[in-house]
């Protein structure tokens, strides 16, 4: 079997450290928001009522009003993972009472937290079945 060698020219090489350099900034920052790193290991349970919902990717969210009247955003599972929990756009609807449970955003100036359960008129949407702790 023989082996050639992968070569590219001055101008390609180039070309590649450039789109590397553009596109490095641009993915490090989502990846690191669509995983953990960012909030605290505790979980927390947040009751509210929904202002708004969205379902659009990259990750579902709430916006939800809590009784002190402070707006939170509360990401949801990716698109498969909230439509496997059951919880479509059509589930919930502004006004209705929520209770998530999740974690809370390391800067605590920050109203957002990242849910890995849902409670809605007591039904249950598990959207990280497998990180919900219950004492």
């Amino acid at each position: 079997m023989t082996h050639r060698s992968f070569r590219l020219s001055p101008s390609r090489r180039k070309l590649l450290s450039w789109s590397l350099a553009a596109v490095v900034p641009v993915v490090g920052p989502v990846l690191a928001h669509h995983g953990w790193s960012w909030a605290e290991g505790e979980q927390m349970e947040l009751k509210g009522t929904i202002r708004s919902i969205s379902m659009a990717p990259p990750h579902p969210m709430l916006m939800v009003t809590a009784a002190d009247g402070k707006v939170w955003q509360v990401d949801l599972g990716n698109p498969n993972q909230t439509e496997r929990s059951g919880f479509t756009g059509a589930t919930a609807k502004p006004g209705d009472a929520v209770t998530a449970i999740g974690n809370r955003h390391l800067d605590k100036t920050k109203a957002h937290m990242k849910a890995v359960r849902i409670v809605l008129a007591g039904k249950n949407y598990d959207m990280y079945p497998e990180r919900i702790r219950t004492n």
